[in-house]
């Protein structure tokens, strides 16, 4: 049997995604009546806005081999706050469409505090940022007594409601926020910084690059992308709670590793993450489509993550497996 060539094999492994997507397509349209359906493929691309908004900082973060388990909380405070400045049930503050970059700096702070307590204290990233969300959901419920903020700007609402060639704003917003992250990762120093530590810090920073800068930038960049995916899911629903981010973290870290964005770092890329995004909401839709019980729904995804784990790590690279 002939080898395959190191290079073929890495080729083969970035293209695997868009495969599975393709393939999960054609199987889909040929099990299912209703799948290719311009109404179905309108709210595939719904269902995937905020997921593709939050892979954007999840990409940058584990480029660097480092995780963001502070995913939810940061959601929920981001979400709370821009309910409570915009019209709503609880406050009497009406700062509109102004409240938006608020609620996106928010968000953008606490990635900054993720990454400085991360390299400052030399904590493990996913510690360090478990204890941060927590915080967070906590900090959200405590400012709103168990409560829940009831958004009545329709103004604000319409980030989600309203329609631009038949899509929802959000669907447009996640396009742009894509087109930020591929320039940064493609057109910066920061980008090219980010693969260059997930690859080998040590050799990293002996060549020049500034590894606690950048890890720092990497969270707060982080940050922000999740904290407008926090404004995005208020908008959404039309309220603010602490739980507005739960069930978040899993499909963010899932849809990650499914494109082909390896947790050792310095492989992938936010388009690899996008295309895991559409995979996973992909399978979802087909699975309810095909009439499956939820707890076999779950079984599945569990599966998916466990496989594409495993099929993303570059085991040449890894001495031990913790």
């Amino acid at each position: 049997m002939v080898p395959i060539p190191a290079a073929a094999r890495q080729g083969l492994r970035s293209f695997a995604p868009l495969i599975v997507l393709l393939a999960l397509f054609a199987g889909l349209s040929l099990a299912t009546d209703g799948f290719f359906d311009l109404w179905n493929f309108g709210r595939l691309l719904s269902a995937s806005a905020i997921p593709i908004v939050l892979v954007m900082g999840a990409t940058f973060i584990i480029l660097t081999g480092s995780v963001d388990l502070s995913v939810e909380g940061v959601i929920a405070v981001s979400g709370v706050l821009v309910s409570m400045l915009v019209r709503n049930s609880m406050t009497p503050l009406d700062l509109g469409l102004w409240a938006v970059p608020i609620g996106v700096a928010l968000g953008g702070a606490i990635g900054l505090l993720n990454g400085v307590i991360h390299v400052t204290l030399r904590a493990p990233s996913f510690m360090t940022t478990l204890g941060v969300g927590f915080a967070c959901v906590g900090t959200a419920t405590a400012v709103l007594g168990g409560d829940t903020v009831r958004i009545s700007d329709q103004t604000f609402r319409a980030i989600s409601l309203q329609r631009l060639f038949g899509l929802p704003y959000g669907v447009w917003i996640a396009f742009v926020t894509v087109g930020v992250a591929l320039f940064i990762q493609q057109r910066t120093l920061v980008g090219r910084w980010l693969y260059a530590i997930g690859g080998d810090e040590e050799i990293a920073r002996q060549v020049g690059v500034p590894v606690v800068r950048t890890r720092v930038l990497a969270f707060a960049l982080a940050g922000l992308f999740t904290g407008l995916a926090g404004v995005l899911a208020a908008a959404q629903i039309g309220q603010g709670h602490a739980l507005l981010g739960s069930g978040r973290l899993f499909v963010t870290i899932t849809s990650t590793v499914v494109g082909g964005v390896a947790l050792s770092g310095g492989v992938g890329s936010v388009l690899n993450a996008v295309v895991g995004v559409l995979i996973v909401v992909t399978l979802d839709d087909g699975l309810v489509l095909l009439g499956v019980p939820p707890f076999f729904q779950q079984a599945v995804q569990g599966l998916m993550i466990i496989a594409a784990v495993a099929l993303s790590l570059d085991r040449s690279r890894l001495a031990v497996v913790k």
